[in-house]
């Protein structure tokens, strides 16, 4: 029997921001309606998400976006501010506030650090980080642990490989966070010297008693991984571009390389993907990256859900 999802009305803005056993709690609900959407596609009538987006996205945005119309709610949406009165120097919590009169919840990104902590204290609605700066992105951290748990059947005891930009990348640090909790972690991050995990995130790891290891090259870390989590070098981290041109195709997953993981590993990628994974590694059944974005469409129907109170 699944267990009530106590999150009616609260925020979701970083990670830890849910217990292990509410994410669990989530994820049987989203597997409840992953198998019976007929069953959900009308408990968000009469509610409204705002969608509220200061940096460009694809999947992010239209997760959300899709995931309410399916529980047969309405969107409300802005995805280029420079269309919106904050192109006229309208402060932040202005815009959440005016934002929270027409909407029952809001989701927001914004390229700033702590942007969407400082929306929930403005908004008298819930508030959903839909990623902010390099730091956070509790929502991908929902669908990876749900896609983990889809394909491996637990959230422990499990080899997981970070490979890519582990200093910027949002998604890492979030799902790094989350790990830290379950029993039987062992991680490997596999980056160049300048793209390594931020101090803080190692201290974090070391506090936690977890084995990691730090390796520059991908082959040292493929035969230990029962989860290989791939990441794109971001551009728009960057203030050089010669740096990231020459950091760019540092790690690419080919089918060559691929021989080198477990029969029962899977490929993740919180996508976009540019060159770091090829093509052809897309037939092989390991690589789940495109199923990832679907069961984060699940994952977050069962989260607006839960937070709406409607369920």
């Amino acid at each position: 029997m699944r267990a009530e999802v106590a999150l009616k009305g609260r925020s979701f803005i970083n990670a830890l921001d849910l217990s292990p056993e509410e994410y669990e709690a989530l994820f049987d609900l989203a597997e409840e309606i992953r198998a019976q959407p007929e069953a959900f596609a009308e408990v968000c009538k009469g509610k409204v998400l705002a969608t509220l987006f200061y940096e460009p996205s694809t999947r992010t945005r239209l997760s959300f976006e899709a995931a309410m119309l399916r529980l047969g709610g309405q969107i409300l949406t802005v995805a280029d501010p420079q269309t919106s009165s904050v192109a006229k120097g309208e402060s932040l919590a202005d815009t959440i506030r005016t934002i929270a009169c027409y909407a029952d919840l809001i989701v927001i990104r914004h390229p700033k650090e702590g942007a969407a902590h400082l929306a929930a204290m403005y908004s008298p609605i819930p508030v959903i980080n839909g990623g902010d700066g390099a730091r956070e992105h509790p929502t991908q951290t929902l669908t990876d642990l749900f896609t983990i748990r889809t394909f491996k059947g637990r959230l422990s005891q499990l080899g997981v490989a970070f490979c890519g930009d582990l200093r910027y990348g949002r998604t890492v640090h979030s799902l790094l966070r989350a790990l830290l909790r379950y029993p039987g972690m062992r991680f490997f991050l596999v980056s160049p010297e300048e793209l390594r995990l931020p101090e803080s995130l190692r201290d974090e790891l070391q506090a936690h008693g977890v084995p990691f290891l730090e390796v520059e090259q991908m082959e040292e870390a493929l035969p230990h991984a029962d989860v290989l989590y791939m990441t794109r070098v971001q551009k728009e981290r960057f203030f050089n571009e010669e740096d990231y041109l020459r950091l760019r195709d540092f790690y690419i997953l080919t089918p060559e390389r691929l021989h080198l993981l477990k029969s029962d590993a899977i490929v993740m990628h919180p996508l976009p993907r540019v060159t770091e994974i090829a093509y052809a590694v897309d037939a092989d059944p390991r690589a789940v990256y495109f199923q990832q974005v679907q069961l984060g469409m699940y994952a977050r129907m069962a989260l607006i859900a839960s937070v709406l109170g409607v369920v």
